[in-house]
């Protein structure tokens, strides 16, 4: 990454412990609460920056944007995984995407950009839940 700012190494400590996507209001109180007082511009402007070097997702949702912390960075083979019942998103490392994209590229010439990729589907908790209803 390049030059961080100890706000952007703050708002990136802050959300590398997040268990969920969080959006900037939320951050900005965590910070506030870890005796950091940041502006929301300032918290909103370093979470674009981190969005942009790889190092947090950014989700659109149907009320703003959210962001998840990336361990991968730049480096690529991850996806968010989000579940259409419960609305969980995960954050999921896999070699095996690295395979994908390169067909995705070599065959059907079209570059995936894994920092906008989410999967939908049924998480694990709530496939379970189904067997149960069925």
């Amino acid at each position: 990454m390049p030059y961080a700012t100890r706000q952007r190494q703050a708002v990136l400590r802050v959300l590398e412990r997040q268990a969920h996507p969080v959006a900037a209001p939320e951050l900005a109180e965590a910070l506030r609460q870890d005796g950091e007082p940041v502006g929301l511009a300032t918290v909103y402007r370093q979470l674009e920056r981190l969005a942009e070097t790889g190092l947090a997702h950014k989700i659109s949702t149907e009320t703003g944007a959210v962001y998840q912390y990336c361990p991968r960075g730049e480096k690529g083979g991850c996806f968010l995984l989000r579940c259409a019942f419960c609305g969980r998103l995960e954050h999921l490392e896999c070699p095996q995407l690295e395979d994908l994209y390169q067909h995705l590229a070599q065959e059907h010439k079209f570059q995936v950009d894994p920092r906008r990729t989410i999967l939908t589907g049924r998480c694990g908790a709530c496939a379970k839940e189904g067997e149960h209803e069925a």
